[in-house]
């Protein structure tokens, strides 16, 4: 069941904590003010709740302000395909502008606070702010090469790859966030999520994750990560995804 709580600007976009960050894109306190005046709301969601019901048209754009949650596409059946995973500042929602009805399904895997912004208001950033309009367009780009990513992890990848590229992208953007606590992640993400992004069964994503624990990469338990050697995971995937900055909208 959807359950949400709408607040009015509760947090001004200028005292935005994701705005202190390295990996943030810094915007002029002109562009922050138009960002300011374009949000209609603050929502918060428990852990579950959909965002974004796949099929169904919603009139709001989202970023997210804090929490984790998942973009995913599902088959009749009930099986369905991770698409990737989302974290603060990522963009919600701009699919279904072009499409008109959302191409896929966004839940919560915690608790989650999104901006909400009118999707018609959407152009305005183009006819007024290009280099806003560019960060968007950064940020669909973006995701399109995490997902191109995904997608060589799904069709190419050992098990053993599929598992230390994502524990190692999802460990690597956490840190650039500042989500890190003395090396500990906390870690929504179950081995059925992991296996629906990664095309696996829940057994083999088990036993994958054991063998990483028995060559020390990674320690994994009870939503909880740590122990993880980036560097190590990385070379096992024969994977690199350079440090740039992910602007925020």
């Amino acid at each position: 069941m959807r359950t949400e709580q709408d607040t009015l600007h509760a947090t001004p976009c200028r005292e935005c904590p994701l705005r202190r960050l390295p990996a943030i894109k810094t915007n002029t306190l002109d562009e922050i003010d138009f960002i300011q005046r374009q949000k209609t709301a603050e929502i918060s969601y428990r852990a579950g709740a959909a965002l974004v019901q796949e099929g169904q048209r919603d009139e709001r754009l989202f970023t997210l302000l804090s929490g984790w949650a998942f973009r995913f596409k599902a088959m009749p059946d009930g099986r369905r395909q991770i698409l990737n995973f989302l974290l603060p500042g990522d963009l919600i929602g701009m699919q279904g502008r072009l499409f008109d009805e959302a191409p896929h399904g966004v839940e919560a895997l915690s608790t989650v606070t999104l901006c909400a912004f009118t999707r018609e208001r959407t152009w305005d950033v183009f006819r007024e702010y290009p280099e806003l309009a560019y960060t968007l367009t950064w940020l669909c780009a973006h995701e399109e090469r995490m997902i191109d990513d995904g997608l060589l992890s799904v069709g190419r990848r050992t098990a053993l790859e599929r598992v230390a590229m994502l524990i190692a992208h999802l460990w690597s953007r956490a840190r650039q966030l500042e989500m890190l606590a003395n090396g500990v992640l906390v870690f929504p993400p179950t081995q059925a999520h992991i296996a629906d992004a990664l095309g696996l069964s829940a057994v083999h994503t088990n036993r994958t994750l054991q063998i990483l624990r028995k060559r020390g990469l990674l320690a994994l338990a009870n939503g909880v990560l740590s122990g993880v050697d980036e560097l190590g995971l990385k070379r096992l995937a024969r994977y690199d995804l350079p440090e740039t900055s992910r602007p925020l909208y």
